[in-house]
């Protein structure tokens, strides 16, 4: 009875931590959302919350990062429960990491649209590379949520559709610089919201690697796509 109820103690303990992680999810998302209407339509006032806000994803992290290490010393977790620790603690990084993606671009917004002066539509330039990444993370946290190991592996290849939109961007940026040289700077900002966003995409991928890495034990990070549909020896 003692085993029994120390283990629904360490369930109560995860779900709690878990529960945690997806409201971090849920605010990075948000943020990441916010910041790419501050680049669209430059409101400063939105974009200073976006920046503001990212300390109380910090502050999660931490906190999150502390209750973690504590279930790892009072519970001692082994195999699969060790993974799902080890893996969350990973996620909430990457959540953390976005938090900071999004306030770049937030701040980079701010900066292009108290500049004014931009020649070309910048947001068009990122806006199916936002809408890809937009929706990869939201399907990460989703496939994190229901430690859904299939969902997972089919987003692995939608960071590859996201890297290709971004060296796309990159090229027409290079373009736009050398025909008119007065674009260098509102371009130069573009390029960076754009890298952030490439960026938020990787960090997407490797939560939905995670969840892959509880599911079925085996660790995909860094692996050919050939070999990403083979099981788990």
């Amino acid at each position: 009875m003692t085993g029994e109820h120390s283990s629904k103690q360490y369930d109560q303990e995860l779900e709690a931590i878990r529960s945690k992680v997806l409201l971090m999810g849920g605010m990075v998302e948000t943020a990441f959302d916010e910041a790419l209407e501050c680049f669209r339509v430059g409101d400063a006032a939105r974009a200073d919350r976006v920046i503001a806000e990212d300390q109380a994803v910090n502050q999660l992290e931490v906190q999150l990062d502390d209750a973690c290490s504590h279930l790892i010393v009072r519970r001692q977790p082994t195999a699969n429960d060790l993974r799902t620790v080890m893996a969350t603690i990973k996620v909430i990084t990457d959540l953390e990491r976005i938090g900071d993606e999004a306030s770049k671009i937030a701040r980079t917004a701010k900066n292009l649209h108290e500049r004014g002066g931009m020649s070309f539509a910048h947001y068009d330039m990122v806006r199916t590379i936002a809408k890809g990444t937009s929706e990869l993370l939201h399907d990460s946290l989703d496939a994190f949520a229901r430690l859904d190991g299939k969902q997972a592996l089919e987003l692995i290849a939608a960071d590859e559709v996201i890297d290709h939109e971004f060296r796309t961007i990159l090229r027409n940026l290079i373009t736009f610089m050398m025909e008119d040289p007065r674009t260098i700077s509102s371009a130069l900002d573009t390029l960076w919201v754009a890298k952030a966003i490439e960026r938020i995409g990787d960090h997407a991928k490797n939560i939905a690697e995670y969840v892959i890495y509880v599911v079925e034990g085996r660790d995909i990070r860094h692996s050919k796509p050939v070999a990403l549909d083979q099981p788990v020896a």
